[in-house]
């Protein structure tokens, strides 16, 4: 992993304070009623590896903390088989706030909360971003202008497959959540996790 110098960590965290602040302060849409909290992203900021999923469950937004509900869970099991080490990544939401009784993303809730994806994204710099769920993927597809992939509905094709769009290298993965309802999912999703590890 390239190491920053203390200069480039202090200017890099200075800029993440910034943004986390905005984050936490936003009220440009009507989830700010709902939520308990906004969920700011976590890990490593040297990371070469960013996990973008959708939003905050219930205990993210309770407890204020990344992965912690039962995908988390799995997550953190997918992580262990595969030997990647959850703390050498960082992890973070397309949506910043809960989303009620974990209805479907609207357009405009998208489209503000994006914004501070690309800031974290810029701030991050990661070498790949690994990114599960169909609104998630369409909105990393739309930000690299793969505009045709951004139209497929079905994305099992793609699943573990490393693409390179723009200066990104992307790697769509099923949703942790996936193998709570499809536990013969396990096996083929941890060796499309373990191909992250070189990576790091």
């Amino acid at each position: 992993m390239k190491q920053l110098t203390l200069f480039e960590s202090q200017e890099k965290q200075e800029s993440l304070d910034v943004l986390n602040y905005q984050i936490r302060a936003c009220e440009r849409c009507s989830l700010s009623v709902t939520r308990k909290h906004t969920l700011v992203g976590e890990g490593n900021i040297d990371a070469r590896i960013m996990f973008v999923a959708l939003s905050p469950g219930v205990k993210e937004d309770s407890q204020n903390k990344m992965f912690i509900g039962p995908s988390g869970q799995v997550f953190n099991k997918l992580l262990y088989a595969a030997g990647i080490n959850r703390e050498l990544v960082f992890m973070t939401n397309l949506i910043i706030c809960m989303l009620p009784k974990n209805r479907k993303p609207k357009k405009d809730e998208i489209e503000l909360c994006s914004q501070f994806l690309d800031k974290e994204i810029s701030i991050i710099h990661p070498e790949v971003i690994v990114h599960s769920g169909y609104y998630v993927t369409h909105a990393i597809f739309t930000k690299y202008h793969a505009y045709l992939l951004a139209t497929v509905r079905s994305f099992t094709e793609i699943n573990g497959k490393l693409l390179l769009l723009d200066d990104k290298k992307i790697f769509p993965l099923p949703h942790p959540v996936s193998l709570l309802y499809n536990p013969s999912f396990e096996p083929g999703t941890i060796e499309k996790y373990k191909r992250l590890k070189t990576f790091l």
